[in-house]
């Protein structure tokens, strides 16, 4: 069931677009009915536009709107570009339903370049709902075990994901809340612009800042993970 009450921080996607320049490739991971990209393309006008799809409908759609779209599953496949070839990533509610991070973050950081960027966005796993639902000993909403939601994250926890796989290798250049659940949009959206940190939604720009050589898949052998993360 869609909560008509969330915008899944398009808007913060869009507006972190724009801070951006000298975008030749734009890729959307899991791109949907391509949202994210349609509302960037008046903004990285020197860009070209691929998504990452599964569904056949999303995929066709997609392909309509004149976006050259590649099927693929990103658990497993590796992305159909070059060392360093993308410019910018969007991953809008992708992270919440990944097993394989550390594969997924292996191909992404392979693919771009230094100075390349990643646009993140992910429920937060410490919104305001979510506290309040846990300190009354109830579940999390973003982490209900019948949901497609595998993953919960705070900022904070997945910026430590980040430096511990891949040390000082990406620079968070902005940070931002999306949606504050249950109000409607005229007061949620200045209640999570002022307390990001609480808000529905964590969104990140995030710039790759050094060289990278394998060090999130790696991670999980080097320390030995209890779990069978697929690493290539």
């Amino acid at each position: 069931m869609i909560d008509r009450r969330l915008n899944y921080g398009r808007h913060l996607v869009t507006k972190f677009s724009k801070e951006l320049i000298s975008i030749k490739k734009t890729v959307d991971l899991g791109a949907g009915k391509g949202t994210d990209l349609l509302n960037c393309m008046p903004h990285l006008q020197e860009s070209e536009f691929y998504g990452l799809e599964w569904n056949e409908d999303n995929i066709t759609f997609l392909e309509n709107k004149g976006i050259k779209v590649f099927q693929s599953d990103l658990e497993k496949d590796k992305l159909p570009f070059k060392d360093g070839e993308v410019d910018l990533i969007i991953m809008n509610q992708i992270f919440e339903h990944l097993k394989e991070i550390f594969w997924v973050f292996h191909e992404v950081t392979r693919i771009l370049p230094i100075g390349g960027n990643i646009i993140i966005g992910f429920p937060n796993l410490a919104s305001l709902h979510n506290r309040i639902l846990l300190s009354l000993g109830k579940q999390p909403s973003s982490m209900q075990t019948f949901s497609a939601h595998i993953r919960g994250a705070t900022k904070n926890d997945f910026i430590n994901f980040l430096n511990k796989c891949f040390p000082a290798g990406y620079e968070v250049v902005e940070h931002a809340g999306s949606n504050f659940y249950p109000f409607p949009p005229s007061i949620a959206k200045p209640l999570a612009s002022a307390f990001p940190s609480m808000a529905y939604g964590t969104f990140l720009l995030l710039k790759k800042v050094k060289v990278y050589d394998k060090e999130f898949i790696e991670f999980p052998v080097k320390n030995r993970l209890e779990t069978n993360f697929f690493v290539g």
